[in-house]
């Protein structure tokens, strides 16, 4: 598999083996963008988030303590740290999983694993994210993580979010695809009814999320995952926030909203730094 490095030029060149890409520094809110020479090697989705995962690695230091994302994009960086260890070129860290299955992967690679209630201070975290808007506002969970990565994510020192290009929405929302809100099994019905018509003005569908023998997937948590299809993207999505959040019943919801620092986002034309 070719992979990718940064060269002098601020081009990207494919080279085999192994990734050493170098980031370039940036002024608050601005972007370095760089471009690809393909060749005739064609870069696929999974190519791209590894590509933005690998990158977001780079930035982990020996003695860090690091948030452990959950989903396609995270397992990439969680896969590279424990590759990172075993070689010798990363050590001293620990990690704290936002899923059961981060920890599995993670205990599989070796990589040492402590939880909030010994290590409350997160130095860097590593995510992925389901939608990304201009403010570096943030859906997440369509994994069904979202409690256990916003409370990670939430004290992390920096929370660098990974992506493919796929995820950068104009606003919150405006995929189309789900923007989910964990709620407690109780009259579920509830409140899926309520938000429906909490957001009615913006073509709002809410579904209960299912699992594949259709009964409704279970987080875990033990909680249901109220699913919120949008026709038009949210206005504002800190109002959303506050207006979910009022309703009882409700555990969390993916809206991550000033959270992120970094967003690493692999193109095919290039990989894009934006920092806040």
């Amino acid at each position: 598999m070719a992979s990718l490095s940064f060269v002098s030029s601020s081009h990207l060149t494919l080279r085999t083996p192994s990734i050493a890409i170098r980031t370039a520094s940036s002024s608050p809110r601005t972007s370095v963008s760089f471009s690809v020479k393909a060749q005739s090697v064609a870069l696929s989705q999974d190519d791209l988030k590894k590509i933005a995962a690998e990158t977001a690695v780079q930035a982990i230091k020996p003695g860090m303590v690091l948030g452990l994302g959950t989903g396609s994009t995270a397992a990439f960086a969680v896969d590279q740290i424990g590759k990172l260890l075993s070689s010798g070129e990363l050590y001293d860290i620990v990690g704290i999983p936002t899923s059961k299955r981060t920890e599995e992967q993670a205990r599989s690679l070796g990589i040492p694993l402590v939880g909030l209630d010994t290590h409350p201070r997160i130095d860097l975290a590593i995510d992925g994210a389901d939608e990304v808007d201009p403010n570096l506002d943030l859906v997440k969970g369509r994994g069904g993580a979202l409690l256990r990565e916003k409370m990670v994510e939430a004290v992390a020192e920096k929370f660098i979010v990974v992506a493919d290009d796929t995820k950068l929405v104009t606003g919150l929302g405006g995929s189309g695809l789900a923007m989910p809100v964990e709620v407690v099994q109780f009259c579920w019905n509830f409140n899926l009814i309520r938000l429906q018509d909490l957001f009615k003005e913006f073509g709002c569908e809410s579904k209960l999320r299912v699992d594949g023998d259709g009964k409704p997937y279970v987080t875990d948590n033990s909680n249901y995952i109220i699913d919120l299809y949008f026709k038009n993207p949210l206005t504002d999505g800190f109002a959303a926030a506050k207006e979910i959040e009022k309703f009882q019943g409700v555990v969390e919801h993916g809206l991550f909203l000033g959270m992120a620092t970094s967003v690493i986002i692999a193109g095919k034309n290039g990989v894009e730094v934006m920092n806040k």
